[in-house]
């Protein structure tokens, strides 16, 4: 039976997640549920009071994919996903941008949305980020950005969700309120396709510091 994983996500550059180029995928930031989220897992992104989208569903994606930050940045199928500083806000906001050298060590952060302004290394963000060295990527998503679907109390209600700080995880087999909720979801938009731009993507230029959660 598959788990489904909702947190709030606080900040909507298309960076993380990433609709773009025919798959949804999360390279950054939230390491835990890249960690432990498995193929056939939903992850759910609701809107918080910063976006002022509060019991919005951003984005709903199924896992159909778990690779590692290696076979992200190497596959050509990929290529696309690589940030271009200077591009279309689309390649601004890349989320390939990791590599990890075995016999030195070392990570490379490519210049991209988690760098710093100079396109210079982020160490804060590259620390964050690689705790998990996982990539998600959907074949099967929705993702709503600026026109994110209220999503019914009763649904929300149902499994006892509300929103938090970090995610919460609720498993199919014990929460059977689970099942109404990904099936209401379908019923609001075609999948794989970007319903509308992200919150934040006027602002796509900009960088996110790690190290005190500030957009520069």
């Amino acid at each position: 039976m598959s788990k489904t994983y909702m947190y709030v996500v606080d900040r909507d550059f298309g960076f993380a997640p990433n609709p773009f180029h025919g798959y949804c995928t999360l390279a950054t930031c939230k390491h835990r549920i890249r960690n432990t989220a498995e193929v056939n897992d939903w992850v759910i992104g609701m809107g918080g009071a910063r976006l002022k989208a509060t019991g919005k569903c951003i984005f709903a994606m199924r896992v159909t994919e778990k690779i590692t930050f290696n076979e992200y940045w190497t596959s050509p199928q990929f290529l696309d996903k690589k940030p271009v500083r200077n591009g279309s806000r689309k390649m601004m906001v890349g989320d390939n941008i990791y590599y990890h050298d075995s016999s030195s060590n070392e990570w490379s952060q490519a210049d991209s949305h988690h760098s710093n302004a100079d396109g210079s290394v982020n160490v804060d963000n590259l620390k964050k980020d690689t705790s998990s060295r996982n990539v998600l990527l959907s074949k099967h998503f929705l993702y709503f950005g600026r026109e994110a679907p209220v999503v019914p109390h009763n649904l929300l209600n149902t499994i006892k969700y509300e929103n938090g700080i970090n995610h919460r995880v609720f498993d199919e087999k014990t929460n059977d309120g689970v099942r109404p909720l990904i099936e209401w979801l379908h019923s609001q938009g075609s999948l794989n396709q970007v319903i509308s731009a992200p919150f934040d993507f006027s602002d796509s230029e900009k960088r996110y510091s790690g190290n005190n959660s500030k957009v520069l």
